[in-house]
């Protein structure tokens, strides 16, 4: 996502279409032309991104790249199994703080293709798709015929076809709901969305009518949330309107004009290391233009941590923070 101004571009899409087929042939951890023994559950076989994808077996050798992958992974308990994770955005929450302890980390950004072998896994589970060729962490049909299956988050898509349009909590839950068929553990992540279901239920949104501007990178030219993904789906969730909601991306630049002109009544700023919230701040502050906003002239910022504004395990969480940051700006 907003790595876009900084790292890459993140897109979202539709969830996977997963299907069991009974009898599938071919293996992920070997060329013998016969199935190994079947596996409850197995074989799985997901249309992911366009790339067909069969498992025989649970996972058990995996690496992670990008913190949404690595954080879902937590969230279903599969720590044990993590052999190696990458390209992490941000401190893992503290939740999940003791189970991502003493993981090896292989790269700061995206791992090449030697480096994740040497780990001998048997599959790589990717934050975008573009983590996923020959220039990164390895061509997805090349590592298939090493053995090494691959599953891109479902939210990173990048063909139009497999975009959620827009990204919704329903869309989030069934990809998590996939993802847990995906690594044999079905029961794990149906209760882990009855949670994320009940912990959105609990969240009172604004009912101020606020419009906001999802400022995530950039100065000459801001990259801000548009109308189709995570971004807007948080905002809307606690109750702000987002001033490029008309815009059929999940992602977009927009020029200062334009938001000034819209003079949005919140800002939400994406915080991360590379690129803070309160950088972000003085920016605004010093340039006169964007300093004469209403947002900006009254201090209503609210901020979002970089790994929490990709689609994933922490976007409930996102919400309520998002809520009770309007709520102590309203106070003021």
């Amino acid at each position: 996502m907003p790595a876009a101004a900084h790292r890459r571009r993140a897109l979202v899409a539709l969830p996977l279409v997963l299907t069991c087929v009974a009898g599938c042939g071919g293996t992920t951890r070997s060329t013998a032309s016969a199935p190994p023994a079947a596996t409850s559950g197995y074989p799985v076989t997901v249309d992911n991104c366009g790339t067909s994808v069969t498992l025989h077996a649970p996972p058990t050798r995996i690496v992670t790249i990008k913190s949404s992958t690595l954080e879902l992974a937590l969230a279903l308990g599969l720590q044990h199994r993590i052999v190696g994770t990458a390209f992490r955005d941000g401190p893992v929450p503290a939740r999940w703080a003791r189970a991502a302890a003493g993981l090896r980390v292989i790269s700061d950004g995206v791992p090449g293709e030697e480096a994740v072998l040497k780990l001998r896994p048997d599959l790589v589970f990717a934050g975008w798709e573009s983590n996923l060729t020959a220039q990164s962490a390895g061509d997805r049909s090349g590592l298939a015929k090493l053995g090494v299956q691959t599953y891109v988050a479902p939210s990173a898509c990048e063909e139009p076809q497999y975009q959620p349009h827009p990204m919704t909590f329903e869309v989030l839950w069934k990809q998590i709901e996939e993802a847990g068929r995906v690594f044999g553990v079905p029961g794990r992540a149906e209760a882990l969305v009855a949670r994320q279901r009940r912990a959105l239920a609990s969240v009172t949104p604004s009912t101020s009518g606020d419009t906001a501007l999802w400022y995530s990178s950039g100065s000459k030219t801001p990259f801000v949330g548009a109308g189709i993904g995570a971004p807007n789906m948080i905002m809307k969730a606690a109750g702000l309107k987002n001033i490029a909601g008309n815009v059929p991306k999940t992602w977009t630049s927009m020029g200062w004009e334009s938001i000034i002109a819209k003079d949005p009544d919140v800002i939400v700023l994406v915080d991360a290391s590379w690129n803070t919230a309160q950088s972000k701040i003085r920016r605004l502050e010093d340039n006169p233009a964007t300093a004469r906003m209403t947002a900006v002239r009254r201090h209503r910022f609210v901020t979002v941590a970089f790994p929490a504004s990709e689609a994933g395990v922490r976007n409930v969480a996102a919400v309520r923070s998002v809520v009770q940051q309007l709520r102590t700006l309203d106070e003021r």
